[in-house]
């Protein structure tokens, strides 16, 4: 397991919760998780994964991750704490951040100044945050990369979200089959293609169980990764492919929606069996892309320089002799050593 002894962790006093620092740096950005089990641990992960999905993009930004231990019930309260003790680092900019799993634009609304929700990935598009519908273009833009043509492919999707439905959407757009998706109540699978606008139906009706209300057989959300599909999206926790899962996957390629979803032990086998595994922080570095795009840019124009942008990435990545996870890794590392000190450089991919 990674040692990551660059990462220094703050924890903070009035909420159980702690911000991952990958490294020194003026400015550190990453989004902010909440989950009853989320672990120190896991935000540093999460870290290393920012700083090198900055380094792919040519940004001096070093990454941060921020973990907020709290249940659904404890939620509004503790992030309420977790605002006001983190505002005067925001106002500093020492560290930026917006949702992730568990917390959503609305949380941190205390944070933003006048005029800070108009940047177009800020805007609500269709009901959902452009921010994550551009996340989820991306992975999809990605997984056509990865594959060729996405026409007649079957791909499953775990964590069927904001962004897990924003790369549904486009999948289909694009001419592929979900032929599965997950949550944590469990997993469905049509081979012949999901509904995927019955599915963004059902979400909203239902939530996460939603996949219990589409007269289909669920099963329990690890089967996923059992379905016969060319494309596998995790798009969940840290660590869920590992050696032992990695043996039994039968796609092509993966391409990850969330961040390090590969242990290192995975993450070789899946190389020895052939199987392209895509950079986490590629594949899902819409969001971060849309940033870059002018404020006066308008919806289509942000996916077009997001599709340019991930589409090289992924295509240099994947002319690595050994694979494209690893072609990603040295693209992030000859960048940070283009301007990080070598004692300040972080110690290692991000591998769960």
């Amino acid at each position: 397991m990674p040692t990551l002894v660059t990462v220094k962790t703050l924890r903070l006093k009035t909420v159980d919760a702690y911000v991952a620092f990958d490294f020194d740096c003026p400015t550190s950005a990453g989004g902010t998780r909440l989950a009853a089990d989320v672990t120190e641990r896991e935000s540093q992960l999460l870290a290393r994964a920012m700083t090198y999905k900055f380094a792919v993009l040519g940004q001096r930004v070093a990454g941060a991750k921020a973990g907020v231990r709290a249940t659904r019930d404890e939620r509004a309260d503790a992030m309420r704490r977790y605002c006001d003790e983190i505002r005067s680092l925001v106002d500093a900019r020492t560290f930026l951040t917006g949702a992730d799993l568990g917390t959503s634009e609305a949380d941190f609304a205390s944070l933003r100044g006048d005029g800070a929700g108009s940047h177009p990935v800020l805007q609500v598009v269709e009901g959902v945050v452009f921010e994550d519908v551009v996340t989820g273009f991306g992975v999809a833009v990605a997984a056509e990369e990865a594959v060729g043509s996405l026409e007649g492919k079957a791909v499953a999707v775990e964590g069927f979200g904001k962004v897990g439905g924003a790369v549904a959407r486009e999948v289909v757009r694009r001419g592929g089959r979900m032929v599965a998706v997950s949550t944590i109540a469990g997993c469905i699978h049509d081979k012949l293609g999901l509904d995927v606008e019955a599915l963004w139906q059902a979400r909203a009706d239902h939530g996460d169980d939603f996949v219990r209300h589409l007269s289909l057989p669920v099963a329990p959300p690890a089967v996923l990764f059992d379905v016969d599909a060319d494309v596998l999206v995790p798009g969940a926790r840290t660590g869920t492919i590992d050696d032992r899962r990695a043996r039994a996957l039968r796609p092509s390629a993966v391409v990850p929606a969330a961040n390090v979803p590969y242990t290192k032990a995975g993450l070789d086998v899946l190389r020895e069996r052939g199987i392209a595994a895509h950079g986490d922080f590629v594949c899902n570095a819409g969001g971060v892309l849309g940033y870059e795009s002018d404020a006066t840019a308008t919806p289509g124009e942000v996916l077009a320089g997001v599709e340019l942008r991930i589409r090289g990435l992924v295509r240099a990545a994947a002319d690595h002799p050994q694979g494209p996870f690893v072609g990603a890794c040295a693209m992030a590392e000859r960048f940070l050593g283009s301007w990080l000190d070598p004692e300040a450089l972080p110690d290692g991919p991000p591998l769960a």
